[in-house]
């Protein structure tokens, strides 16, 4: 028998007793209009649109589509509206039990059902990423020549974890973490559909705020929470999900904070002080409340480059490619394993030496700018390299540098306005000590005068 993503037998169930399957089933969409996000998948005549369609017929069938993006956002959900929607024979494998030998059953199947009666197949293969580069290129020959249209659907990045013929055969469709927006949508029709909860609880702002916060963006634990909660205020005899029933249930407190107000700023700016002060566990936890309250994991790596330099700079020059790391990180990898990336720069750089030289240094040379005082680049300095650049005076005495045994000229750099100013004035914590000993003997043998 060929594997098939929702058996006869389950699909029987499930209408005798839609009760006893999960809200997350039951509210799964029946149709591409039905289906929450992805908005930019479903426009007319898009991949999806035309395995489903009439477009479907014809010369120019329709390509098979490998579906990339995070957990809960749909990839599953798409697969069994073509599976319910298309007139094709609609095959499932897992790449978690499935290997080439049924990737072939399914192939020699295929061939049989099109020369026998016409009749295409669809074959829709989850965690395609599990497969090895042997079980992948098994596909190659059913995808190329239309055996078989393939829908892949993949949490990792395809360009990494799919061999390049078949990415090459396929088109690319990349799924986004579900809006907030979105997700509101679903749970209040989750809560008053008749194939849902029927109205038998209300879902008060604040409680579906919390739950909105623990989805991540991620309809499927989303609505997961939603029947755990719905279930324990009906077991208490209430008919309203109270927030603290949520918290009972799912175990996470709510988070106290606004991401689109002052707790916003309160938060974040409580996690840059606590790194300044060196507290490493008060920056860990506000850390933590910024992950829970379901912050965009690039702000706060944004906030730590910014430290990094305001804060530490030169005191630890390390601290910086830590924080920038971090950031190229958390842009790649996101929520939940971002966690782990952010508080690794966030005890780095809580527990560096800290000195603020370095910002103290470019808001005093600012402020001499726009006070006016720049005045011309001294002539020895400007660019000799064109034609009568000579005749002017440009370039003319400038001492070139590595001409000299120490490797510094005692000539004038700034402009007149300036040439006695020091912006940087290095402190003596951690590796900064270093610079300092060099400002000051540069400074010596550059002629220059304090104040």
């Amino acid at each position: 028998m060929e594997p098939d993503l929702f058996t006869a037998a389950a699909e029987e169930r499930q209408e005798k007793d839609p009760a006893g399957s999960p809200l997350a089933v039951r509210m799964r969409p029946r149709v591409l209009d039905e289906v929450v996000g992805q908005q930019h998948l479903l426009k007319p005549g898009s991949p999806l649109r035309r395995l489903v369609g009439e477009s479907a017929k014809g010369p120019a069938g329709p390509s098979s589509v490998i579906l990339w993006g995070p957990p809960g956002t749909g990839k599953t959900t798409l697969a069994y509206v073509v599976s319910k929607a298309t007139d094709a024979r609609f095959v499932e494998l897992s790449a978690i039990t499935a290997g080439v030998k049924e990737v072939r059953a399914v192939i020699d199947g295929a061939r049989r059902a099109t020369g026998g009666y016409g009749k295409e197949t669809v074959l829709f293969l989850d965690e395609i990423h599990r497969f090895s580069k042997a079980q992948q290129d098994s596909l190659l020959p059913a995808v190329e020549n239309r055996w078989v249209t393939l829908i892949a659907a993949t949490t990792e990045n395809p360009f990494f974890s799919v061999i390049s013929p078949l990415l090459s055969r396929s088109l690319l469709l990349t799924l986004e973490p579900l809006t907030d927006d979105d997700l509101h949508g679903l749970l209040r029709r989750a809560v008053t559909d008749e194939r849902g909860l029927k109205g038998a609880v209300t879902l008060p702002e604040d409680t579906e705020a919390h739950l909105l916060r623990i989805a991540g963006g991620d309809a499927r634990r989303a609505l997961t929470a939603l029947e755990a909660a719905a279930g324990a205020a009906l077991d208490k005899g209430e008919t309203e999900i109270a927030l603290a029933t949520l918290e009972e249930t799912v175990d996470r407190a709510a988070v106290k904070y606004d991401r689109d107000g002052d707790q916003h700023y309160d938060v974040a700016s409580a996690l840059i002080k606590s790194i300044r002060g060196s507290d490493v566990d008060a920056a860990l936890h506000y850390l933590a409340r910024m992950i829970e309250a379901g912050e965009d994991p690039r702000f706060i790596a944004r906030r730590l480059m910014i430290s990094a330099s305001e804060d530490i700079g030169l005191a630890d020059p390390g601290a910086l490619p830590i924080a920038v790391a971090a950031a190229q990180a958390v842009a790649m990898i996101g929520f939940p394993e971002a966690a782990l990336t952010l508080s690794h720069a966030t005890i780095a750089l809580a527990l560096a030496p800290k000195s603020n030289a370095a910002t103290t240094a470019i808001g005093a040379a600012l402020a001499d700018v726009r006070k006016g005082l720049a005045g011309p680049v001294p002539a020895h300095l400007r660019d000799g390299h064109y034609k009568g650049a000579a005749k002017l005076g440009h370039a003319q005495g400038y001492v070139y540098p590595h001409d000299l045994p120490e490797g510094i000229a005692g000539q004038q750099y700034a402009p007149d306005a300036i040439k006695d100013r020091e912006y940087y004035e290095p402190t003596r914590h951690g590796a900064e000590a270093r610079y300092a000993d060099a400002v000051e003997w540069t400074r010596k043998h550059l002629g220059r005068k304090r104040d």
